[in-house]
């Protein structure tokens, strides 16, 4: 043994630090996610709407994370800091994944939110105006 060298504590375990992602930040992330997919899956039940989180914890990695939203591929980040492009190429690779030759696809969208903060919701332009399209027509339908 040598006497010289000074003790010094080992590194906490799960302390990350210098870019590194510890196993423990690692389980905290995954956690936070998936009670932002429940958050999201509840709040949008309050609208009415049947939803549940979807089947990427059965190991289907393409699925959306919350389903029940009809025509809708919803990618959910519950993050501090989010890189949106990433998030909604991520929403539009796996919103693809799932169509069918000949049928209409889901359109991607990222739902999103941070620590005391309101859930946002990012989609292609392309997509939003489909969407807003089918909310004019539904109101020139009222007014008849």
């Amino acid at each position: 043994m040598c006497h010289d060298m000074p003790l010094v504590p080992p590194p906490p375990l799960f302390q990350g630090g210098g870019g590194e992602r510890s196993i423990l930040g690692k389980i905290n992330s995954r956690d936070k996610g998936a009670n932002g997919e429940r958050e999201l899956a509840n709040i949008l039940k309050e609208y009415g709407y049947k939803t549940r989180r979807g089947q990427q914890y059965c190991g289907d990695t393409g699925a959306a994370d919350v389903v029940g939203l009809p025509q809708i591929h919803i990618e959910c980040k519950r993050v501090e800091r989010l890189n949106i492009y990433d998030a909604i190429e991520q929403a539009k690779s796996n919103a693809a994944a799932k169509c069918l030759p000949f049928d209409d696809c889901n359109l991607p969208a990222v739902f999103h939110r941070k620590n005391r903060h309101e859930w946002l919701v990012t989609m292609p332009l392309d997509d939003w105006i489909t969407i807003y399209r089918e909310f004019e027509a539904g109101k020139v339908l009222e007014q008849e």
